[in-house]
């Protein structure tokens, strides 16, 4: 709707979506977003416009695309009802540190403050789980919003912003002009403390470095291993964050989280020092803040993170470095090599302990899942992707796999339940000829399942793995630990999962038992068809080390 050298907001919004390098939109449309949904028809043969069935599908397939591109993901979604839904992803994406800008169609300005339908205070309602909110009620300023969602969400630490667009202002006519796209910045370290930070770690002990968090480049991760390596200093990874170093690697000796060992846990509590590169330090990382001590854990503590705020809010660090993961990976190159390190013995030692914890494990019934994750370990390429779901299920994925490469894993840090399924899309939307595995829980499969049709729509080829046991793994575990046999609400019925994906035009097996599991994967990894294959594991097996009636319940 082009008049002289006017233009209606929508159609600006669509153009400075465009400057900044958008090619793929997640969405569910709605009336109070037509006129952005009009102007994005102009780009239909660059920007690639993806309908989900419900809203927090959406939201969490942007969170999926921004890990895998380093460019924010991009959902759209309508007032009320869907921006509640979507609200979902953006919990999700505060808490992964993700670039992500949810804009929500929202009621016109001139019914405001009179609850309209659907009406909602998005600055209230988002202000605890975004970067920034804000609603953009002059047309002619959606350059300058649009800019400024691109710069907050990538700059720091990452996270979502979420914007507001009044339905009538997405029709107002303007003259405002497109801006240039947003550069990004990030803070770097000062030299001083580079080199504070490596004299401190030549008179370590026993040092470990923690690697996580986001701002990584698989370059960062490469100028990190080539310091590691001359150093021979042990690598964790922080809570899923385990495709930030090659777990291959001599010097890699585990992933701090729910599945930790007991060793590898000792071996962070008899550490000297602690260099946490990007990792916040969280809740699961230091198993409900028990491992490190707070706020001023035993170990000389640096803390290098994007994030200014996030330096010093639970754990005192000795040095404080605000800084990208890339600009304070290219100080690694010019330090030396630290001769005949005293922590050499100790880190081989951590490796051998992780390398034995890995080993698949027994497991009652007939299909053994560990025995399965450590087929994939040897058969899948370093840069295939696997998307793990939320519930007890994902330990055997973050025990028995070795994830190589950045973008290797897929996950939420957050424990969504639901996320799998969407992020199984979104990662075959970013790479089609890579194979994507998607494990989900019965019940994680259950919140967002519906959105593999998104696979059939779009001639995708991700393959879902259900493992169902008709329980919520994860809760009846605490259950069965806080209140035993008190049993209650944690069993579920599923349906005929197989004719399900049937349904919707995917392939699709049951396999109960372990032997009939390799054919049929390498089955599903050649065919131009998504598949679904249900595995059937003994209701009673929790995790990898507990079942109820040996050692729980």
């Amino acid at each position: 709707m082009n008049m002289e050298n006017k233009k209606i907001g929508g159609h600006l919004l669509a153009d400075q979506l465009n400057i900044n390098g958008v090619d793929t939109i997640f969405c569910v449309p709605g009336e109070s977003y037509l006129g952005l949904l009009d102007g994005l028809y102009s780009y239909s043969n660059k920007i690639k416009l993806i309908t989900t069935r419900h809203e927090s599908g959406a939201a969490n397939m942007a969170d999926a695309y921004a890990k895998l591109t380093n460019k924010p993901g991009i959902c759209i979604v309508s007032r009320g009802p869907g921006a509640t839904n979507a609200s979902n992803g953006i919990h999700t994406a505060y808490q992964d540190s993700t670039p992500l800008i949810l804009l929500i169609g929202q009621v016109s300005r001139n019914e405001r403050d009179r609850e309209a339908q659907q009406e909602i205070d998005y600055k209230e309602m988002f202000k605890p789980m975004a970067k920034y909110v804000a609603e953009i009620n002059d047309a002619n300023r959606i350059p300058e919003f649009i800019n400024k969602a691109f710069y907050i969400s990538q700059s720091g630490r990452p996270g979502p912003v979420v914007l507001s667009l009044p339905e009538d202002m997405l029709i107002d006519e303007v003259i405002a002009k497109p801006t240039p796209a947003a550069k990004i910045v990030q803070a770097s370290p000062s030299v001083a403390d580079v080199n504070k930070f490596f004299d401190k770690l030549k008179i370590a002990k026993k040092p470990i470095i923690i690697i996580g968090g986001n701002t990584w480049s698989q370059e960062a991760i490469n100028k990190v291993t080539n310091f590691v390596n001359k150093n021979s200093i042990p690598v964790l990874t922080s809570y899923r964050a385990q495709d930030r170093f090659d777990n291959r690697n001599e010097n890699y000796v585990g992933h701090s989280s729910y599945a930790i060992s007991s060793k590898t846990k000792k071996r962070i509590q008899d550490s000297d020092f602690i260099l946490s590169l990007g990792a916040r330090l969280g809740e699961v990382t230091t198993q409900g803040y028990s491992t490190l001590n707070v706020p001023k854990m035993d170990q000389y503590l640096v803390h290098v993170h994007p994030g200014i705020g996030e330096i010093g809010s639970v754990y005192y660090p000795d040095i404080a470095i605000n800084s990208g993961m890339s600009e304070f990976s290219n100080f690694l190159p010019s330090l030396p090599q630290i001769k005949n390190p005293v922590w050499k013995d100790w880190c081989l030692k951590a490796r051998k302990e992780y390398i034995d914890y890995i080993k698949p494990t027994p497991m009652s019934g007939n299909l053994n899942f560990s025995e399965i994750i450590g087929y994939l370990n040897n058969t899948l390429a370093d840069d295939d992707i696997i998307i793990v779901g939320s519930g007890n299920n994902s330990q055997w994925v973050h025990r028995y796999y070795q994830y190589r490469n950045l973008g290797s894993q897929l996950v939420t840090t957050a424990g969504s339940m639901g996320y799998a399924v969407p992020a199984a899309i979104a990662a075959k939307l970013v790479y089609p000829k890579k194979t994507v595995v998607s494990f989900n829980g019965d019940g994680c499969f259950m919140m967002l399942g519906q959105e593999i049709i998104n696979a059939i729509e779009y001639d995708l080829n991700p393959i879902f793995i259900i493992i169902n046991n008709e329980k919520l793994g994860t809760i009846r575990m605490h259950q069965e630990r806080k209140f035993p046999k008190r049993v209650v609400g944690t069993s579920i019925k599923n349906p005929d999962f197989v004719a399900l994906a049937n349904a919707y035009g995917l392939n699709a097996m049951r396999i109960t038992d372990t032997e009939d599991f390799y054919e049929n994967f390498e089955r599903a990894k050649n065919n131009k068809k998504a598949t679904l294959i249900e595995l059937i594991i003994d209701p009673n097996v929790l995790t990898p080390s507990l079942e109820i009636g040996k050692n729980i319940g």
